[in-house]
C-alpha cells in the first residue's frame, strides 16, 4: 500500500481527571525525525511514544503535541477526621485549663493545616488515557496518509501509462526513421554526383543505425515502468525505492535523447523526461 508522508490528526478525550488533545502533523524528511511536546507532568512518557512512533512509521517528519487541562472545578474537599479529632480533643484540654472559656469554632478546626485533604488526580489514570489517545491519533495519521498515498500511487500510474505510449510510438517509428536516413543518405550522395559505393554506403548506413539504435534504452524503459508498478503495489515503505527507479527513468531519457537523429524522437525523450520528473516531485511525499 502506497502512503503518503504529509498528514494530520487532532483527537480529544476527556474523563474526571480532565481533557486530554494530540495534535500530530506530518510531512516528508529523508528519515524518520519526531517532535514531541508534552506537558511536564507527562514527560516521562516520552520513551513509550518515541517507540511507538518508530514501530508505526518509517519516514517523515511529525511533530506531535498534547495538550492537557486539569479538571480543577470538580475536586472535592475531605475531612481527616482521625486528625480533626486529636485537634478537637486538644482544644478542649486546653479550654479546661482557660477559666474564660470559649466554644471551638469548628471552622478554626477547619484552618488548621492537615485537617482538610484535597482531592489529588489520579495521574496513572490520565498517562494511561494519554497513550490510548495516542494509538488512536496514530491510527487515524496512517489512515490519512494512506489515503493521500493511494492518490499518488493513482497519479503515477496515469504517468506510467504515458510513457508506455511514448515507448510505443518510438519503437513503432524506429524502422521508419533507419530507412528516412538511408534514403536522405543515398540522396545527399547523388546530389554530390559521388560513386555510388554499394559496400561503403552500407557500412555508412550500418553506422547510422548502430548510433540509433535505441532499442536498449526502450527495452530498459519498459522493465522500469514495470519494477514501478510492482514496488507500487508492495506493503513497506517504497519511496527510497521509487525514488531509485526515476533516476533509473531519466537516465534512459537523457540516453534516448543523445541518440535521436530526428527531431521527433527528440520531442518524445523531451515529453518522457516531464512525465519522470512529475512522477519524481510525487514520489518525494511518498513513505
Amino acid at each position: 500500500m502506497t502512503r503518503s508522508m504529509t498528514a494530520f490528526t487532532r483527537q480529544e478525550t476527556q474523563g474526571e481527571w480532565g481533557s486530554l488533545v494530540w495534535e500530530i502533523r506530518s510531512v516528508n524528511h529523508r528519515y524518520l525525525e519526531p517532535h514531541l511536546r508534552l506537558p511536564d507532568s507527562l514527560r516521562e512518557l516520552e520513551g513509550s511514544l518515541r517507540e511507538k512512533l518508530r514501530q508505526s512509521l518509517s519516514r517523515g517528519k511529525v511533530e506531535c503535541t498534547l495538550r492537557f487541562v486539569p479538571e480543577t472545578q470538580q475536586q472535592t474537599l475531605s475531612v481527616d477526621r482521625q486528625y480533626a479529632a486529636q485537634l478537637v480533643a486538644a482544644a478542649q484540654e486546653l479550654g479546661q485549663m482557660i477559666s474564660d472559656r470559649q466554644p471551638i469554632n469548628p471552622l478554626e478546626v477547619l484552618r488548621w493545616p492537615g485537617v482538610l485533604l484535597e482531592s489529588e488526580l489520579d495521574m496513572d489514570a490520565v498517562k494511561k488515557s494519554a497513550m490510548k489517545l495516542f494509538n488512536t491519533a496514530l491510527d487515524d495519521l496512517a489512515q490519512g496518509r494512506g489515503r493521500e498515498g493511494a492518490e499518488l500511487a493513482l497519479l503515477i500510474a496515469q504517468r506510467l501509462d504515458s510513457i508506455e505510449q511514448v515507448v510505443a510510438q518510438v519503437r513503432g517509428r524506429l524502422p521508419e526513421i533507419l530507412q528516412a536516413q538511408r534514403n536522405n543518405l543515398r540522396n545527399r550522395l547523388t546530389e554530390l554526383r559521388a560513386e555510388l559505393d554499394e559496400t561503403r554506403i552500407e557500412q555508412e548506413i550500418a553506422l547510422l543505425a548502430q548510433k540509433a539504435d535505441v532499442d536498449e534504452e526502450l527495452d530498459r524503459l519498459s522493465t522500469h515502468v514495470q519494477e514501478v508498478r510492482r514496488v507500487l503495489k508492495q506493503k513497506d515503505p517504497i519511496g527510497r525505492r521509487l525514488d531509485f527507479l526515476m533516476q533509473e527513468l531519466n537516465r534512459e531519457a537523457n540516453t534516448l535523447s543523445s541518440k535521436s537523429i530526428v527531431a521527433d524522437t527528440t520531442q518524445c525523450a523531451v515529453e518522457l523526461k516531464v512525465l519522470i520528473e512529475q512522477m519524481r516531485e510525487q514520489i518525494q511525499n511518498i513513505e
